[in-house]
């Protein structure tokens, strides 16, 4: 696998990359002229997508994300044409993934559709990490994902499709909704344990989440073969215990081309611990799938250069296969400090 220099690109108010086709062009240029060879561009964010998306018009949804529909743009369609022309890969990332919103109703998705929301074992749609949640074992959320993803699939000339710590996902504190609970009795022949982190009830949980993603995983490769399956979920074992992602397994069935594990930690000697449990914990074979994320500021603190490119030189040494940076604004900042320190450490 070529080696991955990549770069996430967020949503307004966080970036202004999509604000105007300017911005793209311009942002593009200068990620061509550092050496950047692909980017993951928000698509999914706020219950909105960032592309005109008849899928969400037949759920009686908004068809885009408000601002854009203002400026009757796409953006997905611009920086598409604008990354290709310059040589510059494009992966999707439906960010949101199964988070209807970031407001406390859980906005105009949970509106529309009340019996779409997760519960918790208090009877309560789930709320965590500032999101209100969708509930993902139910099979029509299931499939209104699917269908977005689809349709990015089928009607643009992308290189892959990325889900990060909220696709698939689910808070643990998730499932205790009637179906789900119903669907769990059958199969042991008792309730859901009030404990929402018993091991059982977690991995079972977290299996009915890799069956969606090999369904994903196969309906995407039925369409476009070649297209890479990306995924950036939270690091191993949290990412389990805390949201349901059991990535080990994920990357023992093969249901993913390349893995990002969200590795921020604001010192390299916090993300070497990181990278030395992916060591331990994943088999040697399937490390060049690996491709991890790092944040320049990492819970509120900033990762400094220096370390920042330790932790690059980390990666290439483990026979990882690159890094994505998340997220564009930081390269950018300080008069274009990271940017500049990246091409000069290659």
């Amino acid at each position: 696998m070529e080696e991955i220099r990549g770069v996430w690109i967020a949503n307004r108010p966080h970036s202004q990359v999509l604000e105007s086709r300017e911005n793209i062009a311009e942002a593009m240029d200068f990620l061509e002229s550092i050496g950047f060879n692909y980017i993951f561009p928000v698509v999914w964010n706020r219950g909105y997508t960032l592309f005109p998306s008849q899928v969400m018009r037949n759920y009686n949804f908004p068809g885009i994300d408000p601002y854009f529909e203002q400026q009757q743009r796409d953006p997905l369609a611009e920086i598409i044409t604008e990354a290709h022309q310059r040589n510059i890969k494009v992966i999707p990332w439906l960010e949101y993934g199964f988070a209807a919103s970031h407001l406390l109703s859980g906005g105009h998705i949970l509106k529309q559709q009340p019996h779409w929301q997760a519960i918790n074992q208090d009877g309560k749609t789930v709320r965590q990490g500032g999101l209100t949640w969708m509930n993902a074992f139910n099979l029509e959320v299931q499939q209104f994902m699917l269908e977005i993803i689809i349709e990015i699939v089928t009607l643009y000339s992308i290189n892959g499709i990325q889900g990060c710590d909220r696709l698939p996902a689910l808070p643990v504190a998730a499932g205790y909704d009637p179906e789900t609970v119903a669907q769990y009795q059958a199969r042991f022949r008792k309730q859901p344990p009030s404990n929402p982190k018993n091991q059982q009830w977690v991995q079972w949980r977290a299996d009915l989440l890799t069956e969606f993603l090999a369904t994903l995983y196969q309906q995407v490769k039925a369409i476009k073969p070649k297209l890479i399956i990306s995924l950036s979920p939270a690091v191993y074992p949290f990412c389990l215990t805390n949201l349901l992602q059991d990535s080990k397994t994920w990357v023992e069935r093969g249901l993913l081309d390349i893995i990002h594990p969200q590795i921020y930690r604001s010192s390299f000697f916090a993300y070497n611990q990181e990278v030395q449990k992916i060591i331990k914990t994943f088999e040697r074979n399937s490390l060049p799938k690996f491709v991890p994320g790092i944040a320049f500021t990492a819970n509120g603190q900033k990762l400094s250069i220096k370390d920042l490119i330790k932790c690059i030189k980390t990666n290439c040494d483990r026979n990882f296969s690159g890094q994505v940076f998340f997220h564009y604004e930081g390269l950018r900042a300080n008069n274009d400090a990271v940017a500049i320190a990246l091409s000069q450490s290659e």
